[in-house]
């Protein structure tokens, strides 16, 4: 099943992707719905829609298929660990504590972006993107949301999608010297989608070491830049999903990014490697092709300049008022 949110020009609908045409949910349900109730659910209301006609797919626009609850990105891939702190640090290195745990950060929620919504850049002159497969979340009968082991954390995956984690490796650079971040140089967008493909539909590309054995690749303007193996990650989904609920809360629409994919999944990766192609423009095309889920465009829009944040100003460490 794929699931989907679409924009006829006047209202919003959620429902399934069925052929070539969108179905809206029974009783007016919404993805958050369905991703409350898991898979039981929405094969259920699949049982009810599935044979109705809809609405074209051509004739609606897609949006982002989620409006996540939160977003965790993780870092799983070693190769573009390799590159891309070349790119950022200055030095290809993976540190020992990667081995260690599967590493994450928390993006922003209210900056997500649907298939052909243009990213609207900060001033900068390094934009990236970042070719990623993404879990969405859903609920399990019987399974709580909290330090979940590996095969509970299974049964919480509702599906996938493809992300893209836009960057601005200039300003991730500079924040990421404070030993903080990244922050402001990802946080202005990130794209989800075409829809979410149910866990079930992917089972067959799970290989005997329980990694999603899916081909992804990403090309600017029609360019192939970069392919990789979904399954080249450090850590199976589930793991990473147990490894978020790790004294913690996963919940129903929750998206966690694996990471950006090896062999050119970003730009940075491919910098630090001494590669030559140029940061992204204005205008620009990233199409990322994920198989088994599909395909997600994203353009470059203009850069948005914002107010320049003041100095810290020196203080006197005074521990006393004067």
């Amino acid at each position: 099943m794929r699931l989907a949110r679409w924009s006829d020009g006047t209202v919003v609908g959620e429902g399934f992707v069925v052929g070539d045409r969108v179905v809206p949910f029974p009783d007016g349900q919404t993805v958050a719905d369905i991703l409350t109730g898991g898979l039981d659910a929405a094969h259920a209301a699949f049982g009810r829609v599935g044979g109705e006609s809809g609405t074209a797919l051509a004739a609606v626009r897609l949006l982002a298929p989620v409006v996540p609850a939160s977003v965790r990105d993780f870092v799983a891939f070693e190769e573009h660990v390799e590159g891309v702190s070349a790119s950022v640090d200055g030095k290809s290195e993976v540190v020992p504590e990667w081995y260690q745990a599967p590493t994450f950060y928390f993006t922003n929620p209210h900056t997500i972006l649907g298939p052909d919504e243009p990213v609207a850049p900060p001033v900068t002159e390094r934009l990236d993107f970042e070719l990623e497969v993404a879990v969405v979340v859903g609920n399990a009968p019987g399974v709580g949301e909290a330090n979940l082991t590996a095969a509970q954390a299974a049964s919480r995956i509702f599906g996938y999608t493809i992300m893209n984690d836009w960057s601005a490796r200039d300003l991730q650079s500079r924040e990421m010297k404070v030993r903080l971040g990244p922050a402001k140089g990802k946080d202005f967008g990130t794209s989800l989608g075409p829809w979410i493909v149910t866990a079930d539909e992917l089972e067959q590309y799970v290989d005997a070491d329980g990694f999603l054995a899916i081909r992804a690749e990403v090309r600017i303007n029609g360019d192939l830049v970069g392919e990789d193996l979904v399954s080249n990650m450090g850590w199976p989904f589930p793991e990473l999903v147990a490894y978020a609920s790790r004294n913690s809360r996963v919940v129903a629409g929750d998206v966690l990014g694996s990471g950006t994919v090896g062999n050119g999944g970003c730009l940075g990766e491919l910098w630090g490697r001494g590669s030559t192609i140029p940061a992204l423009r204005e205008g620009d095309e990233v199409c990322m092709t994920v198989e088994g889920i599909g395909e997600l465009v994203g353009t470059v829009g203009a850069e948005v300049a914002a107010p320049s944040p003041p100095s810290a100003r020196p203080r006197s460490r005074a521990r006393q008022r004067s």
